[in-house]
């Protein structure tokens, strides 16, 4: 979703502001822009489509040094990608430049009630805002006054910086639901909707709650509420290695990152056992889980798949009853709760406004919430109770992998960890399973070439694509169909089995390829006649299976591992099939169209 970066210091801010909005561009956006502030005024330059263009115009106009700055990418929520609803945002006079993330629910009210004499240039709720603090500054003759008091006005999830061309010394923020930090420096501060951005600056960060505003200065940093109260907060570590934001030799970030999946497998395994290589959990943590009667885990997309084989886990593992919602429509359509829950979101980045919106309203309501996140010190991470670390690195791609992997690996902790606590015995030792995991992912990121040329074989061609399975390789089909969708923009769906006959089959043409898994021993003869249901109307079938259920005409065997586990390994070929099938239509691989990594809008 949209990126914001700011700078004030002594230093000339252009340089800092390219770099860091070329970092965020792994969140998805259609338009990119600058403005900087020096003796001359506000320079403003803004273009539709990518980073690349905003630095050639940039250069092409021979923009004065300036070091005091704001930078945006836009992913489009109002309006159509374009120059004119491209951010920064000015007001009419010019006095006030702003970027914004997030969307304002009530900004058609502001423009009839208080803007009606306005002549809009652009289709955004953001022009709204910086046109909305103008009118207030007429009334209060105020800049800190008119802010607070806009602010006071929006409805909706916001993430503001802006700039008053009188006055050079200061960048006003401000935030409500949208991720957005303070970065500190000797001599300088930055803002960014993620670390990431400005970790080449700093890695020391204050965090902004809800409804504050923040105005920072070149040497200091001074946090208020909106009826003026002063804040003290302390800062931060992020705790991210800038260096793991680099690609190296890897064409892409996607293929990185399904090759670091066995050491990300590794990584967990050395953050949650004891020196008796045993599974190890905080025990607030523990005891939350023992003391809930149900576990609802909220998510979306690829957390959400995870989530699906995260109830497996927890429900044959630990014997907790456990439901999976999409976040979306939980927050909307609450289903009757059990009398004890315990909530488990699961985000890649910890900032998913969906998940954080049930997460504010199970905290009114006085429930206990624990988030599995790849990003220490997210939003959902600092305001859930308890927090679990996928320490995955940064993920980049915009089609999740290795935080997939991580979340499921996570989850087996996690149900492993309960169900020692609850005195179950459980068939395998989860430390020594995962080892052999690592071990088979190796293996199967090794076979690329093999993979491609299956996708060449099924996927060049077609327009529309099927994923079968049964149990858990159900869910790992629907993160299959996810996969091939999203970067390929291949018409793709995963199905039950056994759903198939119910509706489906009807569009299966001669040539439709149907990918199977067949890893569960118990269906492996249920998915194989499945199979044969498709083949007879023409289906061109692929079958994946494990070691020790494979038959002669199946087009790839995964090395054995617990069948628990299999969705761990699974899903690594679906992906390179996925990546393959992307990379053979001329697709941009890491970032898909109309896509973004982090999603901090409804």
């Amino acid at each position: 979703m949209c990126g914001i970066v700011g700078y004030i210091g002594a230093n000339d801010s252009k340089g800092i502001l390219l770099h860091g909005l070329e970092k965020l561009e792994y969140r998805g956006y259609d338009s990119a822009g600058i403005a900087v502030l020096n003796d001359n005024g506000v320079h403003l330059t803004k273009v539709k489509g990518r980073i690349v263009t905003l630095k050639e115009s940039m250069d092409n106009s021979n923009s004065v040094e300036a070091t005091l700055g704001i930078g945006h990418t836009r992913w489009a929520t109002h309006g159509e990608p374009s120059t004119l609803n491209a951010h920064p945002h000015q007001s009419t006079s010019g006095k006030f430049t702003i970027v914004h993330n997030g969307v304002i629910e009530n900004y058609q009210d502001i423009k009839r009630n208080y803007l009606e004499a306005v002549d809009f240039v652009s289709e955004t709720d953001t022009e709204v805002i910086v046109q909305l603090i103008e009118k207030l500054y007429d009334e209060f003759q105020n800049t800190i006054k008119a802010f607070q008091e806009a602010m006071k006005l929006l409805k909706g999830s916001y993430a503001i910086g802006m700039i008053d061309v009188d006055d050079p010394n200061t960048l006003y923020v401000s935030k409500n639901k949208s991720p957005l930090l303070i970065g500190l420096g000797d001599g300088f501060n930055v803002i960014a909707s993620d670390a990431m951005a400005t970790l080449k600056e700093t890695d020391q960060y204050l965090e902004i709650f809800d409804k504050e505003i923040v105005l920072v200065h070149r040497n200091h940093v001074e946090i208020q509420k909106l009826n003026g109260k002063v804040v003290d907060r302390q800062p931060y570590t992020a705790e991210i290695d800038a260096s793991d934001i680099e690609k190296g030799t890897y064409p892409h970030y996607m293929l990185k990152e399904i090759d670091e999946q066995p050491i990300v497998i590794r990584n967990i395994i050395k953050e949650y056992q004891d020196e008796n290589n045993e599974v190890k959990l905080d025990d607030s943590i523990r005891n939350a889980m023992q003391e809930a009667d149900r576990v609802y885990i909220i998510a979306a997309g690829t957390s959400y798949h995870a989530g699906l084989i995260g109830k497996e886990f927890m429900e044959k593992m630990a014997r907790i009853p456990v439901e999976v919602h999409v976040a979306s429509e939980f927050s909307y359509n609450m289903p009757l709760l059990s009398e004890k829950p315990l909530f488990v979101f699961i985000s890649q980045s910890g900032e998913t406004a969906d998940s954080r919106a049930v997460l504010v309203k199970i905290k009114e309501m006085g429930h206990p919430a624990l988030t599995i996140t790849n990003v220490p010190g997210s939003t959902l991470s600092r305001e859930a109770d308890y927090t679990l670390q996928l320490h995955a690195g940064p993920e980049i791609a915009v089609a999740s992998t290795k935080a997939y992997t991580a979340q499921i690996a996570v989850l087996t902790i996690l149900a492993a960890d309960i169900a020692k606590a609850k005195g179950l015995e459980l068939e395998f030792d989860p430390i020594k399973e995962l080892a052999i995991v690592s071990s088979a992912m190796e293996v199967l990121t090794d076979q690329k070439e093999e993979i491609e040329q299956l996708a060449g074989i099924y996927l060049d061609t077609t327009r529309n694509a099927f994923f079968i399975g049964r149990g858990l390789d159900y869910n790992v089909s629907l993160e299959a169909a996810l996969k091939l969708k999203e970067i390929s923009y291949i018409q793709a769906e995963g199905f039950a089995g056994g759903e198939l006959k119910h509706g489906t089959i009807a569009l299966i043409e001669e040539g439709t390829p149907v990918i199977a898994l067949a890893t569960q021993e118990n269906v492996n003869y249920s998915i194989r006649g499945n199979v044969q249901e498709v083949v007879a109307r023409g289906a061109n079938a692929l079958i994946i299976s494990m070691r020790g259920l494979e038959q002669d005409t199946d087009a790839f065997v995964l090395p054995k591992v617990h069948e628990l586990l299999t969705p761990l390994i699974s899903v690594i070929p679906l992906q390179l099939l996925a990546y393959y099938a992307a990379l053979h239509r001329d697709c941009d691989v890491d970032k898909p169209r109309n896509l973004a990594k982090s999603v901090t809008v409804e």
